[in-house]
């Protein structure tokens, strides 16, 4: 009994988690990789050409091609976990009321903060196109502009998301251009699109990472892989020496996000935010470390930095506040491993006015 209450307590919070996640599975991220996420790390298949097509021959046939499908290592690096204390009732005695309230608000805090780190992947593995503003006269050029850029690099029309910001959202909803989602199908409302423009799927999300109006991508080229690790279920406390007649929800979900091909994803500024580029540090205890050298965009000369940032730095958030580390362009050797990501923000007048996201690759480190 105790078993089949694990499957339908987890069952019950993924469903939420699911219907929680802006960033969702299928819109924003595939789910495509082979291995067990419990184990530590996963293989992701990586397709950079399609399938050749040549003409076919009766008499002699047709010479086979080899495909270029390779897998990339992906390793599990978040582990999240719940531990919901529920006072004065045993692990037999909990109310089922009690207990769907708290399994209802575990799929929403761990939606947000998949939804926040899976954020982060993309942003760190996107190409930034920069903009000096956007307005109602702008927005809807500026997103054929996004459009243009993803066909040239060939990715596929059909599937294309737009994730948008509150202040951008307003934009394209006042423009004509806009088709809202009663014009599209019940699948693609039901992740919560609200509607379509220049072949993008629009969907709002209310981030608020600094000076970020949009991110459009494709989901064939970002994966995202969670599972649990301990399933969902009620702990009786009775034993832990501390607690008494008390109980709690407890499970432990892992996860991780990739970006598999970087111009598959844009991220849009406005204003510009800063351009960055990573590479091995040199010099005496080096080893492990890499250096960080802003190249265009910024504004003044005062940087910070954070390594995998738990929240992403807002506009005009306080030094203070974000509380980085303080990084000279080009000099500052930081210790990192393969996968981190590396959010470099500039400081004006002790306020964030632009930010960069970068992903740490192996050539990237000093050995």
């Amino acid at each position: 009994m105790a078993h089949e209450a694990q499957t339908r307590y987890s069952d019950l919070v993924l469903a939420k988690l699911r219907n929680e996640l802006v960033l969702s599975d299928g819109l924003v991220f595939n789910n495509d990789y082979e291995g067990d996420p419990t184990s530590g790390s996963v293989k992701i298949p990586v397709r950079d050409t399609e399938v050749a097509v040549s003409d076919y021959d009766k008499a002699n046939g047709i010479t086979a091609t080899n495909g270029s499908t390779s897998y990339t290592d992906l390793i599990i690096d978040k582990d999240k976990a719940v531990n919901e204390i529920i006072d004065g009732y045993d692990a037999e005695s909990v109310p089922d009321k009690l207990v769907a309230d708290r399994l209802d608000s575990a799929g929403y805090s761990l939606a947000e903060r998949i939804d926040t780190d899976g954020g982060t992947v993309l942003l760190a593995g996107s190409t930034p196109m920069n903009v000096a503003s956007i307005s109602k006269t702008n927005i809807y050029d500026t997103i054929v502009d996004v459009r243009t850029a993803m066909t040239k690099a060939k990715i596929p029309a059909v599937g294309r998301y737009l994730l948008v910001t509150p202040d951008t959202m307003a934009l394209i909803l006042k423009s004509p251009e806009f088709i809202g989602a009663s014009s599209l199908g019940d699948d693609v409302k039901k992740n919560g699109v609200v509607g379509q423009i220049a072949g993008f799927l629009v969907k709002e999300w209310n981030d608020s990472t600094a000076n970020l109006a949009m991110l459009a991508g494709h989901p064939r080229f970002a994966t995202r892989v969670h599972e649990w690790q301990v399933p969902v279920h009620i702990q009786d406390l009775a034993g832990s020496g501390k607690y008494i007649g008390a109980s709690a929800v407890q499970g432990r979900r892992v996860y991780a996000h990739k970006v598999l091909r970087s111009v598959a994803i844009r991220a849009v500024y406005a204003p510009g935010s800063l351009t960055a580029s990573l590479a091995a540090a040199t010099g005496a205890s080096s080893s492990g470390k890499t250096v960080v050298t802003v190249t265009a965009g910024n504004t003044g000369t005062t940087y910070a930095y954070k390594v995998n940032p738990s929240e992403r730095a807002t506009f005009d958030m306080t030094s203070a506040a974000y509380g980085g580390t303080s990084l000279t362009s080009g000099t500052t050797a930081i210790a990192v491993s393969a996968g981190d990501v590396i959010e470099v923000v500039n400081l004006s007048s002790s306020k964030v006015k632009a930010v960069a996201y970068l992903t740490v690759e192996a050539d990237d480190i000093a050995e």
